[in-house]
């Protein structure tokens, strides 16, 4: 083999995608193919290299050494033609600007906020993209995300967005009924929704000194807009993020029930690639938010600060 040739570009693919799935069938399905096909590109990549790149056991088939060892470059450059080839296709400086956010942050606090982003920037489109996944910057075509977590993000960067303050809330005509709660030991005999974990009140109570809480009870979501709409819906308190039910607060769609606020150790973050900072349109989109997270929203209680504490992270 001489210095610049290289391997035909189909068998590259089969064996990329052999590896990924370790199963000819799986491989052959993505690439809509018959097994056969990819079995033969394979083979005519091992004849090209001169190594075998699996080994066959009984029905599997697992890389061999020199296969483990090819596959990270492999896939590396399929990554970087896929990523030139969007960027040739859609320019960075055209007006899209898709914002990957987690579905909770997306409908409670972002949307009832874009079309102030809309009419102070009305050249740039703006696509948003709702997933608790992490972002690849280098494959989702995502240019900049909302993240909940510590804002340590290897290669990125990142910009704290919202420290996320934990109140305890309920629907209105819950508190006409049962009556504003004194204490915080008041909560006690209220009817409460849960995070999936079934953790934040337990905590909550032990910030105020109360330990005996008993048996966890009432319904719990694993996703914050759900545990949200609960609460909305009579069905009992709930401890949720300030900073996005802050306009629930302000509109009376909930009633905060202690002066208590809980501070957890998360906090919602802006992110994205270091290269990305100076592009006009990210540029514009990090001022924007950082300006609206910065807005003081009145609140109809004065609310004090108790240690901090961890509250799930899927919200």
């Amino acid at each position: 083999m001489t210095e610049h040739q290289l391997p035909p570009l189909n068998a590259l693919r089969a064996f990329e995608a052999t590896a990924r799935h370790l199963s000819v069938k799986n491989a052959a399905d993505e690439l809509c193919v018959t097994p056969g096909a990819v079995s033969q590109l394979i083979k005519t990549l091992e004849v090209h290299l001169g190594i075998p790149l699996f080994r066959r056991v009984n029905r599997g088939i697992f890389l061999t050494d020199a296969g483990q060892a090819y596959l990270p470059p492999v896939r590396n450059a399929f990554r970087q033609i896929s990523d030139a080839t969007r960027r040739v296709a859609v320019p960075e400086d055209t007006g899209i600007l898709t914002v990957s956010a987690t579905p909770f942050f997306a409908s409670a606090w972002l949307v009832p906020r874009l079309k102030g982003f809309q009419d102070a920037h009305p050249d740039i489109d703006l696509q948003l993209v709702s997933s608790s996944a992490l972002a690849d910057f280098s494959r989702d075509g995502v240019d900049v995300a909302i993240r909940h977590g510590l804002g340590r993000y290897p290669g990125l960067s990142s910009q704290r967005v919202l420290t996320v303050e934990i109140v305890p809330v309920a629907a209105p005509a819950l508190v006409k009924r049962l009556g504003m709660p004194e204490t915080p030991a008041g909560l006690m005999r209220w009817p409460r929704v849960n995070d999936a974990e079934r953790k934040a009140w337990a905590l909550w109570f032990q910030a105020q000194g109360i330990e005996n809480t008993g048996a966890t009870r009432g319904p719990s979501f694993d996703d914050s807009g759900l545990l949200l709409k609960a609460v909305l819906a009579g069905h009992g308190a709930a401890l949720l993020p300030a900073a996005v039910v802050a306009d629930d607060l302000a509109q009376g769609r909930l009633v905060q029930l202690s002066d208590v606020t809980w501070l957890e150790d998360f906090a919602y973050y802006l992110v994205y690639p270091e290269n990305s900072h100076d592009r006009p349109k990210v540029a514009a989109f990090r001022g924007w938010i950082l300006g609206e997270a910065s807005k003081k929203v009145a609140r109809p209680r004065k609310k004090a600060t108790v240690k901090a504490a961890r509250f799930p992270a899927g919200s």
